[in-house]
């Protein structure tokens, strides 16, 4: 017996060696919508989380995770994704789309139906395959919706999709798992998109500033220097520098280089 609303969603499966940059600032680990295959992630006990398919708010197909076991008190089901190598990143986020049902449109289920779900996270060097080891995770925060759906969306198949980004970070280990823990919520897990900022390769001040990764800490900034480009050379004692926020943006120049004899600058 199901109340979610006939969505399809997909998670994603992990992108460990081919990661891919999706967006201008960031490194994309895993994003579960791009998935064309069960995600085949870790459920227990085996009547809690249920991957299914559906399709998105595109009417892309996609493959999701529900749970609705709203009837009986004391639930404690936990979804795990497969192992997410963070390759150079070390503050990471984790997106979440995911809909909710309101539990008020749910007759029969005073004090059982919750409207969160917890997420968590456990730090590794290797995929803990099956294993879900609850000790082991941190929790990052007790997640709810800014939208719930009711039975009358259900039957005009409306889906209130809600979107929330979390952080971590400073990690060490080469990778982690995500955990999910249901405590007894009508729950649909639309998308999850884990991924990291950085600042993109950048021509300025006739230097070529690399591709840097935005720091873990929030207020630090990465000093970066430049290479002078072809037919150009540094400024005496005025290096060309730039600072790489953890925004993934890049700040303060500082320095230049400047042209060889014979050269000048054009369009940049």
């Amino acid at each position: 017996m199901t109340f979610l609303p006939s969505i399809a969603l997909h998670p994603c499966q992990l992108i460990i060696l081919n990661f891919l940059l999706c967006a201008a600032d960031e490194v994309i680990l895993l994003n579960s919508k791009e998935s064309q295959a069960e995600l085949g992630w870790t459920t227990h006990p085996s009547d809690g989380w249920e991957e299914i398919s559906g399709v998105d708010e595109n009417y892309k197909p996609i493959r999701t995770y529900q749970v609705c076991n709203v009837m009986a008190p004391n639930q404690n089901n936990w979804l795990q994704t497969g192992w997410i190598a963070r390759l150079n990143g070390q503050r990471i986020f984790i997106e979440l789309k995911f809909t909710l049902r309101d539990c008020n449109s749910i007759p029969g289920v005073v004090g059982t139906c919750k409207e969160t779900f917890n997420l968590y996270y456990v730090e590794t060097d290797r995929d803990l395959g099956r294993n879900i080891k609850e000790g082991k995770y941190l929790k990052i925060d007790t997640i709810a919706a800014d939208e719930s759906f009711t039975q009358g969306d259900l039957g005009e198949r409306k889906m209130k999709l809600n979107t929330e980004v979390r952080e971590i970070g400073h990690l060490n280990r080469r990778g982690f798992h995500l955990g999910f823990q249901d405590v007894g919520a009508c729950v649909a897990l639309v998308s999850v998109r884990v991924y990291y900022k950085i600042c993109l390769s950048k021509l300025q001040s006739v230097a070529v500033f690399p591709d840097t990764v935005a720091e873990a800490a929030f207020s630090t900034l990465v000093e970066v220097r430049g290479t002078c480009v072809n037919n150009s050379e540094v400024e005496v004692n005025n290096p060309p520098r730039m600072h790489c926020s953890a925004e993934g943006e890049w700040l303060v120049p500082i320095g230049k280089c400047t042209c060889s004899a014979g050269f000048e600058e054009k369009d940049g």
